[in-house]
Parts: C-alpha cells; structure tokens; sequence
C-alpha cells in the first residue's frame, strides 16, 4: 500500500457518467443518482485497509442522510486486472456484505478518477443540489492505528450546514489512503 495524498488542485463542477452499477449488474448513468440538495462522492475500493477501516461510518452517514435527501455515490476506479479484489463481482459482494445503501459503480476506463483528479482511497466531494463543490478531501481524521474514531465529522459537518441552507465556502481538507490502482 502507498500512502499517496488527495490533490489540493481541485475546482470542478459534477459532471455525469455512464458506468457499472455492481448490484444491479447494469451500466447507469450517475446522474439518475444525484440530488437537489447534496451529493456525496466517493472513491473506494474493496482491498485498501483505510477504507475497510471506515466501511461502518459509510453505512452510518448514508442512513443518516439519505433519508434527507442526500445522495451517496461510490466508485472503485482502480485496475480489476492487477487488483481482482477490486473486480465488479468482488465490488458486488461487498456491496451486499456491507448493507451498502448507496450504488457502488465500477469506473473501468478510469475516466471519472482522471476528470475529478481523485488520487487515493477513500477520497470525497460534496457537490450542492446545483453541481458546485462544497467540499473535497477525507472523511475524518481516523487512520488504521492512529486510535482516533471513526466519526465521519469532516463530512458530516458539511452535509449539516448544507441541510440548514447555510452557505458553503468550498472546503478541502486533505485526504490520504491508498493510491489509485491506475491501468499502464
């Protein structure tokens, strides 16, 4: 595992794709997914120990807020070849394992990693109900082995000012996790 750090170069709006959504085995368009308050971002994988270590907190925040009316996506853009953990069959048995309430899509070309610069696993962006970026960077301060809790505070708080109609001033809070398992 590398740790490899998110980008601080980030300004872009949402932008829609068609990919594979592992439950339901179909290519969907993203778009279908986001919603008029909030949309949350997410770039996972199956074998990189800091997502495993905060699998549970995603469950949580999307329980929390889905019912809210914001939308949670993920995204495994890493190569399935070099990495099979990482395959859509794996990708779908965790999705279930998990309890994931949120579609986990497979970004095979590895467009959607290139067009949002995500370098490292996991890696969020908020987006408003209107396509702007709130906020980019990592979920909380907890690390396998830094005995700091799983919270989801970083995210949380966003999601919270979003909810009251507060206005936003795009954040980024710097991620760090495994890099991208990007295709040669």
């Amino acid at each position: 595992m590398v740790r490899t750090y998110s980008s601080s170069e980030i300004k872009i709006q949402i932008k829609d794709f068609n990919l594979l959504e592992v439950s339901s085995g179909k290519k969907k368009f993203l778009k279908d997914f986001f919603s008029d308050k909030a949309t949350v971002i997410m770039f996972i994988c199956n074998h990189c120990p800091y997502v495993k270590h905060i699998n549970s907190e995603l469950v949580r925040l999307s329980k929390d807020f889905i019912p809210k009316g914001i939308s949670f996506l993920a995204i495994n853009s890493n190569d399935a070849n070099k990495y099979p953990e990482d395959s859509p069959e794996n990708m779908k048995k965790v999705h279930s394992q998990l309890g994931y309430l949120f579609p986990y899509f497979f970004d095979e070309t590895q467009e959607v990693a290139k067009y949002y610069c995500a370098k490292c696993t996991p890696e969020f962006f908020i987006f408003s109900g209107k396509g702007d970026l709130c906020y980019h960077g990592q979920l909380d301060d907890s690390r396998p082995g830094n005995e700091k809790p799983v919270t989801g505070c970083d995210v949380r708080n966003v999601l919270k000012k979003i909810l009251k109609g507060k206005n936003i001033n795009q954040t980024f809070k710097l991620s760090y996790g495994c890099n991208i398992k990007w295709k040669t």
